[in-house]
């Protein structure tokens, strides 16, 4: 690791966990689970404090819903305890894509790389 990069870890909070986050989970954090991302869920001694050290880009919604449940009070048992149940119709959890180049676009966008064939349309020209 160089200098550079052990700077950026002070003063920057996107590049990773800073290295306040890294020495706070060393001295307080217990290890609880792990996602199947590879993101990695703390507690503190009275369960007070609840935070994930992402593996990878740091996104909000890369957070499944069973653990986002747990890491927000809702339930105090994490998803390695007890699993949530899930039903046959729901889909697995996608983070949000908006912004980056997987993200929906409707036909005819200009981000679509060919844009769809409009035959209901006609451009209007001045005579």
């Amino acid at each position: 690791m160089g200098i550079l990069s052990s700077f950026l870890r002070c003063v920057t909070w996107w590049n990773g966990q800073t290295l306040n986050t890294q020495l706070f989970t060393w001295r307080k954090g217990i290890k609880v689970g792990d996602d199947a991302q590879g993101n990695i869920y703390y507690r503190n001694a009275d369960d007070s404090k609840r935070w994930v050290i992402f593996n990878g880009e740091i996104e909000a919604s890369r957070v499944n819903p069973d653990w986002h449940g747990w890491l927000h009070h809702t339930w105090d048992q994490t998803p390695v305890d007890r699993p949530l149940v899930h039903k046959a119709w729901e889909k697995s959890h996608q983070e949000n894509l908006t912004g980056t180049p997987l993200a929906y676009a409707p036909a005819g966008s200009i981000r679509q790389a060919k844009p769809a064939d409009r035959g209901d349309y006609e451009a209007w020209s001045p005579e």
